[in-house]
């Protein structure tokens, strides 16, 4: 723990100072959040950093496998959910980032047999969010595939999944209806650092610096 409380030090004492007025005036104002940015856990994957936002620019909610389960309407616990019913009804975000990864664990567990334990019970039924994009990514790769391959299209389609499963959602539904909210798919290679963006138009994932501004709204 103690690089965690150094760390601390450091960030009151040096970062905290050179973002004061920022941190005031996010209080006095309030935060108002470009976008709602749907990561996954893993720890190699900071929002903040391959974006380059300042405190106050993304709102952020992170899940194993960066999964968006399809809209439910019933009284249970939605931490995910109720994250993106937050981020657009209250703080009506314009953009709406589901950001996959390579050598994302969540995926990658979908090709290997775990079995069911008394402790895993909630994370068999989070991957379960994945299995479609298992199954079409089998479907359209070559049998003799690499499985390294397979898996990094599995990641790229479960992005297009969670995709479809935001318009589950009325609150995302309707914005998107009215030109008010956009929604868009990356794919963060860890290696190189380069971001693909999923292009509805052409059916496939971009560069993201390549990306025209029309398109990404």
């Amino acid at each position: 723990m103690q690089e965690f409380i150094d760390g601390y030090k450091d960030f009151k004492d040096v970062d905290l100072k050179n973002y004061k007025q920022l941190f005031k005036d996010l209080v006095e104002h309030g935060q108002k959040p470009k976008a709602l940015f749907i990561g996954c856990s893993d720890s190699r994957v900071v929002p903040s950093l391959i974006t380059n936002t300042l405190p106050g620019e993304l709102f952020v909610t992170r899940n194993i496998g960066n999964f968006v389960p399809p809209f439910k309407p019933d009284s249970d616990y939605h931490a995910t959910a109720a994250a993106i019913e937050y981020a657009t009804d209250v703080l009506e975000v314009e953009n709406i980032i589901v950001c996959g990864h390579t050598h994302c664990g969540a995926i990658g567990s979908l090709f290997k047999e775990i079995k069911p334990t008394p402790s895993n019970i909630h994370t068999i039924k989070w991957l379960s969010l994945g299995q479609d994009a298992k199954n079409i990514a089998l479907k359209h790769m070559p049998k003799d595939a690499p499985l390294e391959l397979i898996k990094e299209y599995t990641e790229q389609v479960s992005v297009v999944m969670q995709l479809r499963n935001l318009l589950t959602y009325p609150s995302v539904q309707d914005r998107v209806k009215q030109k008010k909210l956009f929604l868009h798919g990356w794919h963060y290679n860890l290696e190189s650092g380069e971001i693909l963006y999923y292009s509805k138009k052409d059916n496939m994932f971009i560069p993201l610096d390549e990306v025209e501004s029309e398109e990404s709204h």
